[in-house]
């Protein structure tokens, strides 16, 4: 298998999941800026949209948009139990993690990402509400050690990967979102838990990424 990737994008989801399968697996960097591979190609030939994660399997086969990627991830080995059974209630609420994750955080991310094209209306609308959606996070993980329980799964890694676009240092010099999470213990701690999986401190070496044990 190969993924494309970005260092520190959405990518770095799957990423972690491939490490915590201890998958069989390349990596492909794509440069954001130009939309070409580490080896010359074009990324639009690839994926249409452009943007990571892709992940290709070795008949040749792609695999697109994070949430997809890593329930095909974590299905390949359930014994892993990165992902509940198919056709259980906890694999719903599994479901129902990863797309308030992509829809209120991934997206909520965007206007302050990209601030400049967004104008001051954007941002100033949406920090407060992405705010808001890490302080219910927050609260969720007041008695529980990850997302869906005792267990760390696949939407973990998610959560994990767009923490890290609050206030990252290595992200200031190109995006400048200032999402605090300071006054979020729950969160902070379930971070510093995540952070120490041997899984994701392979990911953030292989992706040239420096992240403290500080909530980001």
């Amino acid at each position: 298998m190969k993924l494309y990737y970005v260092p520190g994008a959405c990518s770095l989801s799957p990423h972690i999941v491939l490490n915590e399968l201890e998958a069989d697996f390349s990596l492909v960097k794509v440069d954001y800026k130009t939309h070409t591979t580490e080896d010359g190609r074009d990324f639009y030939a690839l994926s249409p949209f452009g943007y990571v994660p892709l992940l290709e399997l070795a008949d040749g086969t792609r695999l697109r948009e994070g949430p997809a990627i890593v329930q095909y991830l974590a299905d390949r080995k359930p014994e892993r139990a990165l992902a509940p059974a198919n056709g259980s209630l906890d694999r719903y609420r599994l479901q129902e993690w990863l797309n308030f994750l992509s829809t209120e955080i991934h997206k909520g991310f965007i206007p302050l990402l990209y601030a400049v094209l967004a104008g001051k209306y954007g941002t100033e609308s949406a920090k407060p509400k992405l705010e808001a959606r890490f302080k219910w996070i927050d609260e969720q993980l007041a008695q529980r050690a990850y997302l869906m329980g005792d267990d760390f799964t696949v939407a973990d890694a998610y959560l994990f990967t767009l923490t890290q676009w609050g206030q990252a240092s290595w992200l200031q010099s190109v995006y400048k979102a200032n999402i605090h999470f300071d006054d979020l213990p729950h969160l902070q701690r379930w971070y510093r838990r995540v952070l120490a999986r041997p899984s994701v401190q392979r990911a953030l070496e292989a992706e040239g990424l420096t992240v403290t044990a500080r909530c980001a």
